[in-house]
């Protein structure tokens, strides 16, 4: 039987809504819906739903001041209408048209689509951390033009970051994820759009991995960033880079700190207040 959701109404100050989006992210929210002046996360409903409004409201209550949270039940039924009606198509980077699939396209002559179904998986498009991340890949395409390279997406979710290094060129892809439903949501994206056949995809935690990559790219939280570092370090191949995102401002310098010893800052874009880092590696 198909579990309900829980949906959750953040109405605050935009300054703060940033940071309410990255810690619900945190608590298990696969995902946020940012609107003008709110946001609208999701939680699959459990017997820690009590838990959870709790240690949410603690959170949200010590940090703003006038705010409003709702909570409601999403039934399975009622899922994918809900969330359709958020999802908007994005023009990103110099490459791509990312759009859901209910949406038919425009033509371009040079864009190319990107059609992802979000389901219950982080990453469609629309996102200021997804956009960098694309954004970079493209920089890092352009620098190793010509060229076979592989990458290691961490943290896949929808699949959107492996789909675009497929289409960029990358030839080898490895995707991991330790949610079985944005696995699952993945697999279907990369089927449509194409790219299956470059991609490992599967739930392998990332120190199972021992191969090096080209690339590797997390669209993660700062705090998982540290946690994951020397895995993530490691699996970079001598000369290659890293694009790290989800890290909000205050704790870019942290991460930047962490790898200073065997990495190189290349670029650091920011969108709102997400940091998005791209790392040459020296050592």
């Amino acid at each position: 039987m198909s579990q309900s959701w829980l949906q959750l109404t953040i109405r605050a100050a935009k300054r703060d809504l940033e940071i309410f989006s990255n810690y619900v992210i945190e608590q298990g929210s696969p995902g946020v819906v940012l609107k003008s002046g709110s946001i609208d996360a999701f939680f699959l409903s459990s017997r820690r739903d009590a838990a959870l409004k709790s240690q949410v409201e603690s959170f949200v209550s010590a940090r703003a001041g006038k705010v409003r949270l709702e909570w409601s039940i999403v039934k399975p039924e009622d899922w994918e209408h809900s969330w359709k009606r958020f999802i908007k198509p994005a023009r990103i980077g110099t490459n791509f048209w990312v759009t859901p699939p209910w949406l038919e396209p425009p033509k371009f002559r040079r864009r190319r689509i990107i059609t992802i179904e979000p389901g219950m998986a982080f990453g469609t498009g629309t996102h200021a951390t997804t956009r960098s991340c694309i954004e970079l890949l493209e920089v890092v395409a352009a620098k190793i033009a010509g060229k076979k390279w592989s990458v290691l997406d961490v943290g896949t979710g929808s699949g959107i970051l492996a789909i675009a290094a497929g289409i960029l060129g990358a030839t080898s892809i490895w995707a991991i994820d330790n949610d079985p439903v944005a696995v699952k949501a993945a697999r279907e994206n990369l089927r449509s759009n194409g790219v299956a056949n470059k991609v490992v995809l599967n739930e392998k935690p990332l120190s199972a991995i021992k191969r090096t990559f080209t690339v590797v790219v997390g669209n993660l939280t700062a705090e998982t960033i540290l946690e994951l570092a020397d895995a993530l370090e490691k699996r970079v191949a001598p000369g290659g880079y890293m694009v790290l995102s989800g890290i909000l401002r205050p704790k870019a310098g942290a991460v930047l700190r962490h790898f200073a010893e065997h990495f190189r800052v290349l670029e650091r874009r920011g969108k709102r207040e997400w940091v998005t880092l791209l790392f040459g590696r020296t050592k």
